[in-house]
């Protein structure tokens, strides 16, 4: 059975998509989002300004996901990333992903997010 992801882009705050199993095999569901703090290295921040390369982001995504569904086994992957201004307090990332076991939707979650920090090219910059 084929990875079924959803990789989106906004510039519009992230509210939670509606749900969608693709099997009754589904045991977890792990749900992240990453939030902008108020500092980033001891700076205080009012928010931070995200761009992407919204082709090749796509293409490492899908890749990275398909890697790690080999060793952390997952259904359903539905992964957005803010652009542009994001506020302190709001959120610039969400993450579900849908699985048989707990374990492996962590793993997946765990291994796509330093994945995302290592060479999709997304960036951000301070906004002060």
């Amino acid at each position: 059975m084929s990875l079924h992801a959803v990789i989106e882009f906004t510039h519009a705050p992230i509210a939670t998509p509606a749900l969608e199993l693709p099997s009754r095999e589904i045991g977890a569901r792990l749900e992240f989002f990453g939030i902008v703090r108020e500092r980033e290295n001891d700076t205080p921040l009012t928010g931070l300004h995200y761009e992407a390369h919204e082709p090749m982001a796509r293409k490492y995504l899908l890749r990275h996901m398909e890697e790690i569904r080999k060793v952390h086994p997952c259904e359903a992957v539905h992964f957005i990333h803010r652009l542009g201004w994001v506020p302190v307090t709001e959120a610039s990332l969400f993450v579900r992903v849908l699985s048989a076991h707990r374990g492996e939707a962590l793993g997946f979650l765990a291994e796509l997010i330093t994945r995302l920090k290592t060479d999709v090219p997304i960036w951000k910059s301070v906004a002060q």
